[in-house]
């Protein structure tokens, strides 16, 4: 977690980064200065900066923040949690195919992009189901 001194520097660094974000996706330079010297010109993609925005706006609210990349494995049990679901229903997803897996020993091991991906997928199916509701409830007149 981080500390207050962290939250107050992430808030007010994140406000200053925000209004020097390029505005298409060019190559940004960054001037790292140490002890008020100047150390090295950096130059970095775009999306990274843009990345570091995101990680200081979550520290600004007080958040621990953890990079993780998409192509990393997950258990079964680490996969339950970002679909907020429990293992067993998770477990009966992998058992259907309707998201990829591999087995380690007796062990499950999934993809975080394939979870990432199944969530992008039922949430899609769940708001079409929902505007499906609206505009049926708008069709008989149900005030909605």
């Amino acid at each position: 977690m981080p500390t207050p001194h962290e939250v107050a520097l992430a808030e007010a660094s994140s406000r200053v980064l925000a209004q020097h974000l390029p505005t298409r996706s060019a190559d940004v330079q960054l001037c790292l200065i140490a002890d008020g010297q100047e150390t090295e010109v950096v130059t970095v993609p775009a999306v990274a900066l843009t990345l570091f925005l995101q990680l200081l706006q979550e520290m600004a609210q007080g958040h621990a923040v953890t990079l993780v990349p998409l192509h990393a494995e997950v258990t079964t049990q680490q996969a339950a949690d970002l679909l907020n679901v429990s293992r067993p229903y998770l477990i009966r997803l992998l058992e259907r195919g309707q998201i990829p897996y591999r087995k380690v020993g007796a062990h499950r091991r999934v993809l975080r992009r394939d979870v990432l991906a199944y969530k992008a997928r039922t949430d899609t199916d769940r708001r079409a189901a929902l505007d499906e509701l609206v505009a049926e409830a708008q069709r008989l007149g149900l005030g909605y």
